[in-house]
């Protein structure tokens, strides 16, 4: 029997309106005067959205003009438009997380639920949206629960793949892993070949500098503490590779590690600079690993991206907020 789609949820979840600025927030603490000189003269954190269980995966979806993030307990698929209104793209979701804008412009994700790679199918714009796997086992196991993903400019699709999505019944299912590591992973769409490039203790957040030439990931087997209660290891690290012409990794190196909490998700934006989210906010590192800035968030931020006009927006998922502090034109 068919789904009555009169009886199915509206799609609106916030009207279009005007974005609220969080009041009492103290700013940017400037470390380095190259972060001023990117910042405008009065620059404000608004809230553009307040109701999610645990937001992350943001992205900018340039084909609509739209940020698209995850409420992965909610098990939804979220876009905010420049007007102010938040929709439903993809309802019952399998516990998506990161998220991803494939070279085709159709948006990927990190599945907990099916511990996989997806595609969307339909269009989202149009409330017919879902998600196809392309991606569920490494010779021949299952994968242990996607987290993050970033598409390179060949179109070869990176992501991480910890266990965190098989420890947390409200973030996916309590199963046994099938596989003995916890990989970044490079799978090429044209050819379906999917290679182990590195291996981590919980590799967590994956993106590339703008020319390509260094993967940023993400190390936090801390957060396993707060899931499990107590966990041997304590990495709260982001990790730097060179990537060769052949895309191998080589010459793996500490680039930052964060005072509070961990890095969970972080963008690079076009100077190469890093924003990743820790326990206590963003914090902002040159290519050389030295620290420019920070600003906190009203609560632990999971994600972050650049998008807007001109990239000029930094948006932050931040557990039931989506925030979004402006740059300087």
């Amino acid at each position: 029997m068919g789904v009555d789609a009169t009886l199915l949820p509206g799609r609106l979840l916030r009207q279009p309106s005007p974005a609220k600025p969080v009041e009492g927030w103290p700013g940017v603490d400037v470390r380095d005067d190259r972060l001023a000189e990117v910042l405008p003269a009065k620059p404000r954190l608004d809230v553009l959205y307040q109701f999610t269980l645990h937001g992350e995966g943001t992205i900018w979806d340039l084909t609509h003009d739209r940020l698209l993030w995850s409420d992965v307990p909610n098990r939804r698929l979220l876009a905010w438009y420049e007007d102010g209104r938040v929709e439903t793209t993809i309802d019952a979701t399998f516990f998506m997380n990161g998220n991803a804008i494939g070279a085709d412009g159709v948006p990927v994700h990190c599945e907990h639920g099916r511990r996989c790679i997806s595609r969307s199918t339909g269009d989202g714009s149009a409330g017919d949206g879902g998600a196809e796997p392309i991606i569920t086992h490494y010779e021949g196991r299952r994968l242990n629960s996607p987290n993050d993903v970033t598409v390179a400019r060949d179109g070869a699709i990176w992501f991480t793949d910890p266990t965190f999505g098989i420890l947390m019944p409200n973030q996916g299912s309590v199963v046994e892993p099938e596989l003995d590591h916890r990989s970044v992973y490079r799978f090429d769409p044209a050819t379906g070949e999917l290679r182990r490039m590195a291996d981590f203790e919980q590799p967590n957040g994956v993106f590339f500098s703008p020319d390509e030439r260094t993967l940023n990931v993400s190390d936090t087997a801390r957060s396993l503490g707060e899931i499990i209660g107590g966990h041997a290891q304590d990495t709260h690290e982001v990790l730097a590779f060179d990537v060769a012409d052949d895309q191998s990794l080589s010459n793996r190196r500490l680039f930052c590690r964060t005072d509070h909490g961990y890095p969970d998700g972080f963008a690079t934006d076009g100077r190469g600079w890093l924003w990743t989210t820790a326990g206590d906010g963003i914090h902002v590192y040159a290519p050389d690993g030295s620290k420019l800035g920070f600003f906190s968030t009203a609560t632990t931020p999971s994600n972050c991206c650049f998008g807007g006009e001109e990239g000029r927006t930094l948006f932050v998922a931040a557990k039931t907020y989506l925030f979004a502090l402006r740059l300087a034109d």
